[in-house]
């Protein structure tokens, strides 16, 4: 079956995250994807495990693999006039224009929305930055720790009352702002497939910050005030919960329906008689006398391993899970069943990717293919673009 992009050219102008995912997710589809390099690469090629903290030797970096499969790479230093007219004359040959420079210099180079529409009314130009386009902040560099993360009320939202707030891990916001920006550009394509012009997507971090913890953010700012912190000493809900068991392991009871679970559950615990404890006999009597009995079910849940747990709550339909650290979690068989993960071959050793999250019955996405190598399609893509040889040579001279 034909690919759902075959055909379509994007032009990726971009580094770290965000928006080279939204790009691996267009090659994904089957789009070509040229990605626009530094000299030197970017930064996110040199994230090597090593300098994040693990024991490894592996000279590739295999999030930057992830969030750049598929790609063709083509380097040029757009601080040079001539490689910024060879720019143009790539994007003149292009569908999608993919970027998160800062408005400003997008301006500076003449990548802007406007400039690249007057030369290719049908052009779809997509970015991404930290603020959105409007307003003081616009041209405020950021990253999804502090946009997405910090500025939206995430960070304090995630801890207890007596506990330090949350560190975001890396890319989290990133990735979720990739699914809103190639969600926008497919509707766009699609538009143009209709008949019409090309026009500008635009996706910020902070905006995608309150669109995650919008059933939050709507109650916050309907009722003027703050969202009702959880303690897990004395939950509103008391299975609705994490409780630590004997190992020093963690489990997570989600039974947001206590009534309709309260019952099997305090028999699949062994603590029938709390059925009957007119103190725990429905949802408000429970939320009154909630840290009396969240210390009961906390004494009760530490009489047993976190793997002795497993089996017994297992063996009814509760609602719960295990809390996993990461490399347990890839572990996990069902995650294999869902095809959650795949393998990249690479001449420096194979390197374990998450697969795209997207699954079609007609068009497979397996996420094996690499990241390209710096550079290694930038005369391809020039001569593909019209460039003669002699300035094909001048501007990929000592570039990658």
């Amino acid at each position: 079956m034909t690919a759902p992009l075959q055909d379509i050219r994007v032009v990726e102008i971009a580094s770290f995250v965000a928006v080279p995912s939204a790009g691996a997710l267009l090659a994904d589809l089957g789009a070509d994807v040229i990605k626009v390099e530094v000299p030197g690469g970017e930064v996110m090629r040199h994230a090597r495990p090593r300098s994040q903290g693990y024991k490894s030797t592996l000279t590739e970096t295999p999030h930057f693999h992830m969030d750049n499969r598929g790609k063709r790479s083509l380097v040029l230093d757009l601080g040079d006039e001539a490689a910024r007219r060879a720019l143009l004359q790539v994007i003149d040959g292009a569908d999608v224009v993919l970027s998160n420079m800062l408005p400003e210099r997008l301006i500076r180079f003449g990548l802007d929305s406007e400039s690249l529409r007057s030369r290719q009314p049908r052009l779809i130009t997509a970015s991404l930055n930290g603020y959105g386009t409007e307003g003081e902040e616009a041209n405020a560099p950021a990253f999804d720790y502090t946009a997405y993360w910090s500025r939206t009320g995430f960070m304090d939202a995630l801890h207890e009352p007596d506990a330090p707030p949350a560190f975001l891990r890396p890319g989290v916001g990133d990735h979720a702002a990739a699914l809103a920006l190639t969600t926008g550009i497919l509707s766009a394509l699609r538009v143009r497939d209709a008949g019409g012009d090309g026009q500008d997507i635009t996706v910020n971090l902070m905006h995608m910050g309150f669109y995650i913890q919008g059933n939050d953010a709507c109650p916050v700012m309907t009722t003027q005030q703050e969202t009702p912190r959880h303690d897990r000493r004395k939950p509103r809900n008391p299975i609705w919960n994490h409780y630590e068991t004997r190992d020093g392991r963690w489990l997570f009871l989600v039974m947001i329906d206590s009534t309709r679970y309260w019952d099997v559950f305090c028999r699949t615990i062994g603590r029938p008689e709390l059925i009957d404890d007119e103190r725990y006999s429905g949802p408000v009597e429970r939320y009154r006398n909630s840290e009396a009995l969240t210390a009961t079910l906390a004494e009760t849940l530490a009489s047993r391993t976190l793997a002795e747990w497993e089996p017994i709550l297992s063996a009814q339909r509760l609602i719960w899970a295990p809390v996993r650290t990461l490399l347990e979690a890839t572990q996990d068989p069902q995650a294999a069943a869902i095809g959650a993960f795949a393998e990249v071959d690479h001449p420096a050793g194979t390197m374990h990717t998450v697969a795209p999250p997207i699954h079609m019955s007609g068009h497979a996405m397996p996420g094996t293919t690499p990241g390209p190598d710096l550079g290694a399609h930038s005369a391809d893509i020039l001569r593909e673009a019209g460039l003669d040889e002699e300035t094909i040579a001048v501007l990929t001279r000592d570039l990658a």
